[in-house]
């Protein structure tokens, strides 16, 4: 297949696609920009990592004014992040290959905060499995891309991760599925539960969690 067009190809391509949104969301947006995070800077992904949807200019400031640390991560999201898993064995399911990757500076904080005995909050199941993608066997961290179709379910052993935020996902989601090894099945369930009953909102625009 061949395109013909004038001018550059992505600017084209923003004036003629349409976002890819997830199924629950019904409406298109207007404002495209309300579907991604403050602090993206990079093109490629086809999804936004909805965790970071919570975080504000103002809220980073006031998260570094308490002392923590903030890195940034590229993860490349692809269409398969919507995709329900309806393999019969969990090991049946493919994940769609995502590029992935971190920066020197990225790496150096990560092993500084290892040394020094703090913890690694993942925002978001993207940012977790980008860090779990690109880890050392060591535990270390070193500027690197790759792509990866990690699929972590419970029984994963975490190398990189001591802490996650998350949303609240879809059921049968591989996002439950992580959620679930980070923090125990029956713990989520019971989070989910309770969110259910306190009328929490849900996906993309909806509350998060932090597990620890």
């Amino acid at each position: 297949m061949q395109f013909q067009y004038e001018g550059i190809f992505l600017e084209v391509l923003e004036q003629l696609g349409k976002m890819p949104l997830p199924p629950y969301i019904k409406e298109e947006l207007q404002d495209q920009d309300r579907y991604q995070t403050v602090y993206s800077k990079h093109l490629g992904s086809a999804a936004a990592p909805t965790a970071g949807l919570h975080f504000t200019p103002e809220l980073l400031d006031r998260i570094r004014a308490k002392g923590v640390k903030t890195a940034f991560v590229t993860l490349h999201v692809g269409l398969g992040t919507f995709r329900p898993v309806k393999a019969e064995k969990i090991t049946e399911h493919h994940m769609h290959s995502e590029l992935c990757m971190i920066d020197e500076n990225t790496a150096d904080l990560l092993n500084e905060t290892r040394r020094n005995g703090g913890r690694i909050v993942c925002v978001g199941t993207t940012s977790c499995r980008t860090l779990e993608s690109l880890v050392n066997e060591d535990g270390t961290f070193a500027a690197k891309s790759r792509w990866t179709d990690i699929f972590i379910y419970p029984g994963y052993q975490f190398k990189a991760m001591d802490a996650l935020i998350t949303n609240f996902h879809l059921p049968e989601s591989t996002l439950v599925m992580l959620v679930s090894a980070f923090a125990g099945r029956e713990q989520v369930l019971h989070a989910y539960e309770e969110a259910v009953k306190e009328r929490y909102r849900f996906f993309s625009f909806g509350d998060a969690m932090f597990i620890g």
